[in-house]
């Protein structure tokens, strides 16, 4: 067993902790990561206010690249001394999605097999099968991607989940191409991903929306061409204004409301298309006539991780960041220590950050 540090959440809306977590040396198919470095996303905040489960307790943290220490039986993928960023998609290679050649909807990801505790034994469960907030976790050997270990690991961690499932939700799953409008409702961390994954792909018209103009300085920077006001005018109306009167071709919402969903459906143009990557909390509803479904044509989708592959994606995101056309160092508003993750929190729900990265 290691004995480490980690962040602990032991109850709905309580206050986070730092305890001692005891890691088990890596089982068949387990590599033992050493954690450099964890960001602070707000599916975090989500498992501490009890919005994803009640299998209290958590370790926290997912967002995460490390080097690899050690690694079990039947491991061939990663090595010791890897320097590698962790996913929450280990794919399978052989359910019914990953046999049609579409690995990244693979039905069956998995993580390690053995539990992770505190010292008394509680058996702890890892944010995203990873926990993360942690000098070292445990997980499955295919949640490892290697890459370039000369990368800022602050940076090119945020891969790991906020930064791909904004990027992604734009290129893998919008299919956002040359000349293409674009609108984001939403510019935290995930909606100026998209941004940023909107401008790689060529789009011509890039609308920042979000009821918080302090947010609009980093969606510039990351790629925006304009910017709404939402708490300030209709957005929907504006998108049209500055789509021709039309609507974008592709919406992103990525703040995950049906308020913000709708405004997603009617701020796109005729046969255009909707990408749901904010996530809902289960109590939220929905309802729309039938016929506008039915009569604006188009598609509706959810973008599940961004539709990544992250043997794929991560290292040609890598090599994009190391290029200087990706700019991920701009998404880390700040490196903390493992005892600040709870201020970290309360500086994300307020719009402050776009990421805190916790340095280990």
């Amino acid at each position: 067993m290691h004995e480490v540090k980690g962040v602990i959440a032991r109850g709905k809306g309580a206050p986070v902790s730092v305890e001692t977590v005891l890691v088990p040396d890596p089982g068949p198919g387990e590599a033992l990561v050493a954690v450099a470095t964890c960001g602070v996303c707000h599916t975090d905040l989500h498992y501490r206010e009890g919005g994803i489960s009640d299998d209290f307790p958590f370790l926290l943290g997912h967002e995460a690249a490390g080097t690899v220490e050690a690694v079990g039986a039947e491991v061939t993928d990663v090595a010791p001394g890897d320097v590698v960023i962790l996913n929450w998609r280990a794919v399978c290679g052989e359910c019914r999605a990953c046999r049609r050649g579409r690995p990244w909807y693979c039905f069956a990801t998995h993580n390690a097999t053995q539990p992770m505790t505190l010292a008394d034994g509680t058996r702890l469960s890892p944010a995203l099968g990873i926990g993360a907030f942690a000098e070292k976790t445990l997980v499955a050997s295919g949640q490892c991607t290697k890459v370039d270990p000369a990368a800022h690991p602050a940076a090119v961690g945020l891969l790991g989940c906020g930064v791909m499932a904004g990027l992604g939700a734009a290129v893998n799953t919008g299919a956002v191409t040359r000349g293409d409008s674009v609108a984001v409702i939403g510019c935290g961390g995930v909606g100026c991903a998209a941004i940023a994954g909107a401008r790689l792909a060529g789009a011509g018209t890039i609308i920042a929306v979000d009821t918080d103009p302090r947010k609009f300085d980093n969606a510039i920077a990351l790629g925006a061409t304009h910017t709404v006001d939402s708490s300030d005018r209709d957005p929907v109306s504006a998108i049209q204004e500055l789509t021709g009167g039309f609507g974008a071709d592709v919406v992103i919402d990525a703040v995950g409301r049906p308020e913000t969903w709708k405004q997603a459906f009617y701020g796109r143009d005729l046969a255009g298309t909707v990408v749901l990557v904010g996530v809902p909390t289960p109590e939220m509803q929905l309802e729309l006539p039938l016929l506008d479904v039915f009569g604006r044509g188009g598609a509706l989708k959810s973008s599940w991780y961004g539709d990544c592959l992250p043997s794929r994606d991560f290292p040609m995101l890598v090599d994009l960041y190391q290029k200087g056309r990706l700019d991920l160092d701009r998404f880390v508003s700040e490196e903390i220590g493992i005892d600040d993750v709870e201020a970290a929190f309360t500086k994300m729900h307020a719009g402050e950050v776009l990421r805190s990265v916790v340095v280990l």
